[in-house]
């Protein structure tokens, strides 16, 4: 099984890197917060890698970090969140806030990401809710307590891309994704606009 890649980026494209190892291009695919800051042509890359096997299919998923992938296998236990939606959840609000919205299940943060409706996001978080103990991210949303506006989009952020033109929630799914950047606003609204024109 492949655990880790570390190589070049060759390609870009969709939410799909293919990675130079040795003379060999693997194509894995990242979750968006991946691609933004990693997937630049010609870039260095480190990936931690979870190798899933089907009948019909052979997908390599490459995150920056054990707990993103660790993450990923936990949401992939629940009915009905597979790799994709997995994927989206990590890509979408981050690990850090993944993990969070479910420790103080709240259903509305993750019904940001695509794919993961109002029951879907009650059914992660009623399989989920006692797991997430177990990964090293939950002991920052634990320590912090309850904390409604935490998990919330930056609104600044939210209100900029709205007078952009773009609809709100995709300027919410967007802003949640730069909150988890360092940087000033304007830092944090360049990356948001560059995760809205993939």
């Amino acid at each position: 099984m492949i655990a880790r890649l570390r190589g070049e980026v060759l390609e870009s494209w969709g939410n799909s890197l293919v990675v130079d190892c040795a003379g060999v291009g693997y194509e894995v695919v990242v979750p968006e917060s991946v691609l933004a800051e990693m997937g630049i042509v010609g870039a260095k890359i480190d990936l931690f890698v979870r190798q899933i096997v089907r009948e019909d299919d052979l997908s390599l998923y490459g995150f920056q970090n054990k707990e993103q992938r660790a993450l990923f296998d936990l949401l992939r236990e629940v009915k009905g969140c597979g790799s994709r939606i997995s994927l989206n959840a990590i890509g979408t609000l981050g690990e850090r806030g993944t993990v969070e919205a479910i420790a103080r299940q709240d259903a509305k943060a993750l019904a940001l990401t695509p794919g993961i409706g109002a029951r879907l996001a009650e059914r992660i978080i009623v399989e989920l809710k006692d797991k997430v103990g177990g990964l090293h991210l939950a002991s920052l949303a634990a320590s912090q307590g309850p904390n409604p506006t935490q998990s919330q989009p930056n609104q600044d952020l939210v209100e900029a891309l709205v007078s952009l033109g773009y609809r709100r929630p995709e300027a919410e799914s967007a802003a949640q994704l730069a909150s988890e950047q360092d940087g000033s606003f304007e830092d944090r609204l360049r990356f948001a606009l560059r995760s809205l024109s993939r």
